[in-house]
Formats: C-alpha cells, sequence, structure tokens
C-alpha cells in the first residue's frame, strides 16, 4: 500500500476519533460548571419550596410565639395542632372538601372524555373549517378568565344553575388547552394506522378504544391531573356563583377564615395546608404514573 493511500485510509479514522472525543469533552461537564448547575438548582428549590414550609411552620406555632422573626425559624419551639383545631371549629372543613371533589372528579371525568373526542376529531379528521375552528380555541386562550366572568355568571343563572355546584363545574367542564394538548398528541398518530382500521371496518368508536387510546393514555393523565388541581383551587369562580355557605367549596370556605381570623395568621395558615395537603398527597402517589404516562404516551412503530 502506497503513503498516499495509508495516508486516505486511515484520515478519516483520525476524523472519526476526533470527533468523539470533542464531543465527549463536550458534553462533560467541568468542576465548576457542575458546582454552578447544582447551587442554582438549591437556590430555584429554596426559593419555590421556602414559602410552604414557612406556612407550614406557622400552622404548628402556638399563640405565644413569633411568628416574624429574623432570620426565621421552620422548627416551632413549641408545636400544637390547637390551630387545625380551630379550623374544624371554625367551618365544615369536610362537608367543603366533599364537594370539592365533586367538582373536581366532575371536571376531570369531562375533560377527559370531550378533549379526547376533540383532540382525535382536530388531529384526525380533515373537514372544512378545521382552522378556523383551531382558530376559534386558540383565541379563548387569549382571553383572561376575569374578561369572560360576567357572561359565565348570566348564562349560569339563566340555566338556573346559581348556587348550585353544577354551575361550579359546568365552565370548567372542558378547557381550550386541553383539547390543543389532545389534538397535538392525536396528530402524531400515523394515518395509515387510522386508514387500515377504517378498511377492516372499525368505526369511529373502535379507533378511539384500540388505536388513539393507547397511544394518547401519557397526554390524559397529564389533562387529567392538572383538571383536578384546577378545579379543586379554584377561587373566584366559585365566589362569585355561590352565595349559600352551605354549598361553598373548600377554597371558598377558607376565606372565611382570612376575614374572621384576620388577628391570627396561624390559623389561616393552618386553613391553607388543609386545602394544599390533599394535593400534595396526590401528586405523591400519582407521580410514578403520571411520568410513565408521558414517556409511553408516544406513538410506537
Amino acid at each position: 500500500m502506497s503513503a498516499a493511500q495509508a495516508q486516505t485510509t486511515t484520515a478519516p479514522r483520525r476524523e472519526k476519533a476526533y470527533r468523539t472525543r470533542g464531543s465527549a469533552d463536550i458534553m462533560k461537564p467541568s468542576l465548576p460548571g457542575l458546582i454552578g448547575k447544582y447551587a442554582l438548582l438549591i437556590l430555584i428549590l429554596g426559593i419555590m419550596v421556602f414559602p410552604f414550609l414557612w406556612q407550614m411552620s406557622t400552622s404548628f406555632r402556638g399563640a405565644t410565639e413569633n411568628i416574624y422573626d429574623f432570620p426565621p425559624s421552620l422548627i416551632p419551639a413549641a408545636p400544637t395542632i390547637d390551630n387545625y383545631a380551630n379550623v374544624f371549629r371554625a367551618i365544615p372543613v369536610l362537608d367543603y372538601a366533599w364537594h370539592s371533589l365533586l367538582v373536581g372528579v366532575g371536571t376531570v371525568i369531562t375533560n377527559v372524555v370531550f378533549a379526547t373526542m376533540g383532540g382525535y376529531a382536530l388531529g384526525t379528521i380533515k373537514f372544512r373549517g378545521k382552522w378556523i375552528v383551531l382558530a376559534i380555541i386558540f383565541s379563548t386562550l387569549l382571553l383572561p378568565a376575569e374578561v369572560t366572568l360576567t357572561s359565565q355568571y348570566l348564562t349560569v343563572k339563566s340555566l338556573g344553575l346559581a348556587n348550585t355546584l353544577w354551575g361550579v363545574f359546568l365552565p370548567g367542564a372542558i378547557a381550550a388547552i386541553n383539547v390543543l394538548l389532545m389534538t397535538a398528541v392525536c396528530r402524531m398518530i400515523p394515518p395509515d394506522t387510522l386508514d387500515a382500521a377504517t378498511i377492516d371496518g372499525a368505526n369511529t368508536m373502535e379507533r378511539l378504544r384500540h388505536i388513539v387510546w393507547p397511544n394518547v393514555r401519557g397526554m390524559v393523565s397529564v389533562v387529567a391531573l392538572f383538571a383536578f388541581i384546577g378545579a379543586w383551587d379554584d377561587f373566584l369562580w366559585p365566589l362569585v356563583v355561590l352565595s349559600d355557605p352551605a354549598n361553598y367549596t373548600l377554597t371558598v370556605g377558607m376565606q372565611y377564615l382570612s376575614s374572621n381570623f384576620a388577628a391570627n395568621p396561624r390559623v389561616i395558615a393552618a386553613g391553607t395546608m388543609i386545602a394544599l395537603v390533599p394535593i400534595i398527597v396526590l401528586f405523591a402517589v400519582l407521580q410514578k404514573q403520571f411520568f410513565r404516562g408521558v414517556e409511553e404516551g408516544s406513538v410506537k412503530g
């Protein structure tokens, strides 16, 4: 083999090895970069978690403890559950939580069903005016909820659902963002697969059950979780539509604490924790299914 041929043969090898070493060096973080990355993560974690920890600490503090010490102390000197007992004595917490649960479960069911159907239609079916429908759905996301509050209330009142849990539930029965999310994931389904099912005689419901559903379960878990959190945490709309304290949801019922225990932030903090803990427990229990569902939601060839 001549020298020119040997050089021609070894040149691509040296170039490949150089690219491999170079990419490895780029991907491998330096020690200062690694320290800076974790320092930034710890800072962000502290900013996000500290208010929750401080609120939880305040809810366990006794009446004689100063909650405004600086630097703040997160460990109560004499922990007590009297603040939680005061919350349960002041308002019917279990009744209000049951109302919030009913609204939340209903919101999850309707969002999952209608968003899946709407996403299937917009993502896989060709029809006239489809882009007009998408534009209308997009436009609803540009308006803040306060803009449509009056029209929603007049609609609910005309239906005779004012001061009822049905009135609280109805506006959130389907969210535009959920339809768009399901539309995006339905577009990833290969059209040939749906066409083959149609040729084999599958109707719309069979295609939804056997083809669409297995491929969108990940996004469905996202829609379900955030639909429940949004319904559970909603405050403004239930406050507007409900006038009878017997029908209050938990977030609206907690407002009673702010007006009657304004001088005692410990009781208010206890009420906040009571309203927040179910969401934390729900996400802690379902987080594996949530992230696994997102990973498994991609279409498999």
